[in-house]
């Protein structure tokens, strides 16, 4: 089920692609990464290496890129905007449920998100369904949700800055939230294929830096995030061997209150695509070596 959803995904995706008039290159059939290969233990069978940027056509010489370098992205609002995805799914709890039952749902979100730590939408309905046992219009929300096309969703010239990185060293997903949504976001996104099974997921990414680097060790990391409280914490464990980089995407990244409480990271970035203006130069030096 959840490979027919990535293949409608890619289909919505690359109707985007054509209505952008977009140049849209055909997935290659490629091989499986071997079993010994580095990678995260999910899904790790069906990950693929891909030797294309099937996006522009051009040919990536991994001779180019640098083996020590480690491009770690977030997910939700600095690939994909997640934003939208929350505004999709608040108009249609209203139109299923209506409008008091709505926010009941998104007051369980909030206090879920307080004591998990991170947003959990399958959780949060879980939760609403013990208030509402024969509320039945919940399964149709809970449908919208596992089959919510968030290709759309990812962020223009998202996958131009991956391609990026890519080129400069290897580009890994680098992520925290449920174990059930999240997974199938980056699945559905078509994220997982991109990234060539390279994902991490954990409850409390910041936390668990030392799993990170054992997972993929590197000389340098660059790490990408709309969250300046966790580029800060990043920051503070790896030092110059880290550069911090900040698209100002999303309801975090555009609170200046929230974002004056935290050190100024290495790279401010209006969107994520203009990651592409910098060298792998450019990139270390920011990270102050």
């Amino acid at each position: 089920m959840v490979a027919q959803a990535l293949k409608h995904s890619w289909s919505e995706l690359l109707t985007l692609q054509s209505l952008r008039g977009e140049q849209i290159q055909p997935l290659p059939k490629i091989p499986a990464l071997a079993s010994g290969d580095v990678g995260p233990d999910f899904w790790h069978d069906r990950a693929t290496v891909f030797s294309e940027d099937r996006y522009s056509g051009s040919r990536v010489n991994r001779a180019d890129a640098n083996p020590g370098t480690v491009f770690f992205f977030d997910v939700d609002n600095t690939l994909l905007d997640n934003d939208r995805v929350t505004e999709d799914l608040k108009r249609h709890l209203a139109n299923k449920v209506g409008e008091a039952s709505g926010r009941r749902y998104w007051e369980i979100f909030e206090q879920l998100r307080t004591e998990l730590g991170y947003a959990d939408y399958l959780g949060a309905l879980q939760r609403y369904r013990i208030e509402q046992p024969r509320e039945q219009k919940l399964l149709a929300v809970s449908h919208f949700m596992v089959n919510y096309p968030f290709a759309n969703q990812l962020f223009p010239e998202a996958l131009d800055a991956v391609a990026h990185a890519r080129r400069l060293g290897r580009p890994v997903i680098l992520s925290d939230g449920d174990v059930v949504f999240q997974p199938l976001k980056i699945d559905r996104s078509g994220l997982y294929e991109i990234f060539e099974g390279h994902v991490l997921i954990y409850i409390h990414k910041e936390r668990e830096l030392d799993d990170v680097e054992a997972r993929y060790p590197a000389t340098h990391y660059v790490m990408v995030d709309d969250k300046v409280r966790i580029l800060a914490a990043i920051k503070k464990y790896w030092g110059a061997r880290v550069t911090t980089v900040f698209p100002r995407q999303g309801h975090y990244a555009l609170d200046a209150g929230l974002v004056a409480e935290y050190p100024k990271p290495d790279i401010t970035l209006e969107r994520v695509g203009e990651l592409r203006k910098y060298s792998f130069e450019e990139i270390l030096t920011a990270a102050g070596k």
